[in-house]
């Protein structure tokens, strides 16, 4: 499956672009961020602390464990706080 994959704030910074198309098998968000540390170590860095990240499909914040069929668009940032 092909997967717009966007990145935001400090994720976008130490992976260095902003977005990407990425063709993947991947089942699962967790499956995703797997076959994306074994690309480089900038990727590796990025998600080597899986609590200080989160991940929307489609719009909609979602988990690591979260199927990836249907999804079109897959983003990854920090945790937000409000203010």
């Amino acid at each position: 499956m092909q997967l717009e994959v966007l990145y935001f704030a400090w994720v976008r910074e130490r992976i260095g672009v902003p977005r990407e198309t990425v063709q993947t098998e991947a089942r699962t968000v967790a499956d995703l961020v797997a076959e994306l540390t074994t690309r480089e170590e900038r990727y590796a860095a990025a998600f080597a602390d899986l609590s200080t990240v989160r991940v929307a499909l489609d719009q909609t914040l979602s988990g690591f464990e979260a199927e990836l069929a249907g999804v079109r668009e897959v983003a990854f940032f920090p945790p937000m706080t409000g203010g």
